[in-house]
């Protein structure tokens, strides 16, 4: 099968060096979420430059924006991430060395993500044009994906459901179609209050905050036994007292509640919560409950899975040199023990492609919908419009996620070629969903049956906003 979209394709090829060159900006960025001014900007800019029209500051976030093109029906929009996580500053080397002591990282290629998406926008308004398509090309710029979830936000206010189909896509060890759904979960700040005394001379007259909240945490670990089989509870303590000797007058923990489905999510937070309430009644103190954010699981789009993995095999996968393999085969020496084998079988890949070092092919979609143990906030805008997410090579099979393995090679031409191949595909795809009606026809139907009984309201309360503060 031809490619469709070949103005596209070629303006995307004629555009290469600006895009290497805006991800790996953003790469050395490396913004934590809420905080990425120079990324969001950059791609603002850049969109600007192209023709688009950028609404800056969308959803009450001044890191958020909406890029417009075009006008009329169909609306196809591509979403964008941009944040980094804390931690994982690396060279674009294969070997562990900090570009920034203790610094931020893009350990999950969100650099090449939101250029990625960049990449398909601006080529199918290339294809448009040059074929007088009447359209609009819409481009989301979702900050916050790793902690905050700005797309919750920005899907309570509206944003993506002006849309006829959304595509987006992320950095991975294969080419692939992302299939199944995702887990749901809500992020919360729970702090504990009690009273300060000398822990020797009169701990009796002390309530210890951190007492409550270690007790909570046992409360929660028994919890484990009778959640749902693939529910996840995770916390990190955030305060736990200034010194041994004075009893903690206040005491913190930062949770993340996950389960397949958003009413299971509802229903395990309240009884995360219990553990806190209880522990406060047990130790006399008094606990205060924060919500961070809440997203949803993604709905699938049978529909649209089968129109990426046409374009896929259309457009082909990323073609690596043999100085990206040498690159892969060295830093793949810095994985753990049987790392790839647990990539290679959590992802259901067929054993033709085990000897791989760089997945250099496109990988079928596997017979029964691959659900993942993650989050994605992705999710909120599925329940809006029909949407897709799509995996390109841009990393060494098996290399772990959110490592600086993943930083490295996010930052170099392994991650480079990963990313065009994904903007070529969404924008052959996008073409596709901009003239053929029936097609975009198909993938709206499902969406109404899927959505029929079971309707999208953002788990986030109207009026609260995201968390600028959390780690200030």
């Amino acid at each position: 099968m031809s490619v469709k979209a070949k103005d596209a394709l070629r303006y995307i090829d004629e555009k290469s060096t600006l895009l290497t060159g805006l991800s790996d900006d953003i790469w050395g960025y490396a913004e934590l979420g809420l905080r990425e001014r120079k990324s969001a900007e950059c791609l603002a800019k850049a969109l600007e430059d192209e023709g688009f029209t950028v609404k800056r500051g969308v959803a009450g976030i001044p890191t958020a924006f909406e890029a417009t093109w075009g006008e009329g029906t169909p609306v196809i929009g591509f979403l964008a991430e941009y944040d980094a996580l804390p931690g994982v500053s690396q060279k674009a080397i294969p070997v562990k060395e900090e570009l920034v002591p203790g610094g931020a990282g893009h350990g999950c290629g969100h650099n090449l993500l939101g250029v990625g998406s960049f990449t398909a926008a601006i080529g199918l308004k290339c294809e448009m044009e040059s074929r007088g398509i009447p359209g609009t090309v819409k481009y989301f710029g979702c900050p916050a994906e790793e902690n905050f979830s700005a797309k919750a936000f920005m899907a309570r206010d509206g944003l993506f459901s002006a849309c006829d189909a959304c595509l987006t896509w992320h950095a991975d060890s294969f080419n692939r179609v992302k299939t199944g759904s995702s887990l749901a979960n809500n992020a919360v700040n729970i702090t504990f209050y009690g009273r300060t005394a000398h822990a020797a001379a009169d701990p009796h007259n002390g309530r210890s905050a951190l007492d409550a909240l270690q007790l909570m945490n046992l409360g929660v670990e028994f919890l484990r036994e009778h959640m749902p089989p693939r529910a996840r509870v995770h916390y990190v303590i955030t305060n736990g007292g200034m010194q041994p000797n004075v009893v903690p007058a206040k005491a913190s923990a930062w949770y993340l509640v996950r389960s397949p489905e958003r009413e299971q999510v509802d229903e395990l937070y309240e009884r995360v919560l219990n553990c806190a309430y209880g522990a406060a009644k047990m130790t006399d103190t008094r606990c205060e409950i924060e919500l961070i954010k809440a997203i949803w699981n993604v709905l699938p789009n049978v529909a649209l899975e089968e129109l990426l993995e046409e374009c896929f095999e259309t457009v082909g996968p990323p073609k690596f040199s043999d100085e990206d393999l040498a690159f892969a085969r060295e830093i793949s020496k810095s994985f753990p023990p049987g790392q790839r084998e647990a990539v290679l079988k959590r992802g259901n890949i067929p054993e033709e492609f085990w000897g791989q070092v760089l997945n250099d092919t496109v990988v079928p979609r596997p017979a029964t919908p691959l659900d993942t143990d993650g989050s994605t906030d992705v999710a909120d805008c599925s329940w809006c419009c029909p949407t897709i997410e799509i995996k390109a090579a841009c990393q060494a099979i098996g290399t772990p996620g959110h490592s600086w393995q993943y930083a490295a090679q996010a930052g170099m031409s392994i991650g480079h070629k990963g990313m065009l191949t994904a903007g070529k595909v969404m924008a052959e795809a996008g073409f596709i969903l901009m003239t053929e009606p029936a097609v975009l026809a198909k993938c709206k139907d499902e969406f109404l049956r899927r959505t029929a009984d079971k309707k999208y309201v953002c788990a986030v309360p109207e009026g609260q906003g995201p968390k600028f503060d959390q780690f200030s």
